[in-house]
């Protein structure tokens, strides 16, 4: 593989088969917005895509977590342009058609995961960082463009960017990227101990943190999910496929998640086994034989003619993370050095902080690694609900429902408090509220911990003081009016709010 720099733009090249493909990588994805901000990176990346004239090669664009890429395929000088219109437009955005674009992304409803993977992670983090995956947000129709431009100056720059090509640079090829200084990411703080929730998927996902980069967690990842496809798929019918996906946390640990789906009715034996084989691995040590099939699928994997844009893509995402370059050969070469015992190691550590998620309606009958009863986590607190002014649903509602007669709502003198329906207690100060959804006379309160709390007189009667005091406390520009791009479901069918999930 080959370093350049063009414009200060690193540039890596390794050469690959025709047609010449380019990849412009900037390090920021989703993980990088506030609740505040959901969705400003596409719209951003939607926004460059909107200036580019009608071409007649391949290209595209793409956000996820960790990155956006701008990517083509073609002639050499058909790259030199795209790439040049593409800096153009990072350059001078064009601020104007943030309305068109926002009713765009609302059709496209895209997600940056797999669902699994989106509520563990929220279940790890909470509403920041990578805890954001699940939420639609405000809307696009509600981001400032000055919000917008923010985003994109601090991001979208020389000093955040790699370009991957399979082949030379081009003669003649530009970059010119805005100035600017690396961003500093930080890693919000992760929930500790092992626990299990419920989550809007179908099936179960397992989240694991594990040391980034380990060759024994590489080795034991393919592994579990080998094992979990022969059992779940070949041998009891009850799921289709597993999916994986792994987040770096920061520079020494990443989460990795571990998904499968599974047939109707079927959740809580699903769920079950892939705690339990995630659990094996923590308890015995796996075969050589084990390990050796999995060790000839990756060097099948990386030696692979085709690899070149996938080595491309890893050697990107390290440079933008200041992490030291691995090749292919390196890593080979620690798969094959590890033993057993360091596999089992690495899941008997990474069990004790785990955290699963299940399908709603279930209550799996899980054991943790000392032998206890996996706890329910979540958002929600233990003991009794904080002193303050309490309120309570309408007279008809309690009449009518239990739910209604369980729950309660309690305003204290530094925030909000609620026992719901399911008589779980969540908590949220108003220091910890990351946003607030206006909807006439009703808010819905987002917290850093994932909990949501809807304030509205038919939930609770009386509650327009504890209204007023979450309007005078909580910053302005945390708010937002319910987005005109969503439109208002039914009742029975739309989730806790219009803001609250992305709809995978």
């Amino acid at each position: 593989m080959q370093r350049t720099t063009i414009d200060g733009v690193t540039v890596l090249w390794a050469p690959g088969p025709a047609p010449l493909a380019a990849a412009l990588t900037f390090g920021c994805g989703a993980r990088d917005e506030t609740f505040r901000t959901i969705g400003v990176t596409h719209l951003i990346e939607h926004l460059v895509m909107s200036t580019l004239p009608r071409l007649h090669h391949e290209h595209n664009a793409s956000v996820d977590l960790e990155a956006t890429r701008f990517t083509a395929s073609g002639r050499p000088e058909q790259i030199t342009a795209f790439l040049a219109a593409v800096c153009a437009a990072l350059s001078d955005l064009p601020l104007d058609r943030i309305p068109h674009e926002a009713g765009v992304l609302t059709a496209e409803a895209s997600s940056v995961t797999f669902p699994a993977a989106a509520f563990l992670l929220n279940q790890r983090y909470g509403a920041r960082g990578p805890g954001l995956a699940p939420y639609i947000g405000p809307g696009h129709d509600r981001l400032p463009p000055d919000t917008v431009q923010a985003h994109a100056a601090a991001y979208f720059t020389r000093a955040n960017a790699v370009l991957q090509l399979t082949g030379p640079p081009p003669e003649g090829l530009r970059l010119p990227l805005p100035e600017g200084r690396p961003p500093h990411r930080t890693a919000p703080a992760a929930r500790t101990g092992a626990s299990w929730d419920e989550a809007p998927i179908e099936g179960a996902g397992i989240a694991l943190a594990m040391p980034l980069g380990s060759p024994a967690a590489a080795l034991g990842l393919a592994l579990l999910e080998h094992r979990l496809t022969d059992v779940a798929r070949h041998r009891r019918g009850l799921s289709y496929a597993v999916l994986a996906e792994s987040c770096p946390r920061d520079a020494h640990t990443m989460d990795a998640l571990v998904a499968l789906d599974s047939r109707p009715g079927h959740d809580a034996e699903t769920a079950e086994l892939l705690w339990q084989e995630t659990l094996r691995l923590g308890r015995e040590l796996p075969t050589e034989d084990e390990l050796a099939e999995e060790i000839e699928g990756f060097r099948e994997s990386y030696e692979d003619p085709r690899a070149v844009q996938a080595e491309l893509d890893l050697a990107a995402s390290r440079e933008l993370s200041g992490l030291p370059a691995r090749d292919a050969a390196t890593r080979l070469a620690g798969l094959r050095s590890v033993a057993p015992e360091e596999i089992r190691a690495c899941f008997a550590r990474a069990l004790t902080t785990a955290q699963l998620v299940v399908a709603p309606d279930v209550e799996p009958r899980l054991t943790g690694p000392d032998g206890q009863p996996l706890p329910r986590g979540g958002c929600c607190g233990q003991g009794p609900l904080p002193a303050g002014e309490v309120f309570r649903p309408p007279l008809l509602a309690r009449a009518r429902y239990g739910a209604a007669r369980r729950s309660r709502l309690v305003l204290t003198d530094d925030g909000v408090a609620e026992l719901d329906g399911d008589g779980r207690p969540h908590r949220m100060p108003f220091d910890e509220i990351v946003g607030v959804e206006r909807n006439g006379d009703d808010r819905t309160l987002f917290g850093a911990s994932g909990c949501l709390i809807e304030l509205s007189p038919q939930k609770y009667s009386g509650c327009g003081k504890v209204v007023r005091a979450v309007d005078a406390a909580v910053p302005a520009g945390l708010a937002y009016e319910v987005s005109d791009l969503v439109p208002q479901e039914r009742e029975e069918t739309r989730p806790p709010s219009p803001g609250r999930l992305s709809r995978t």
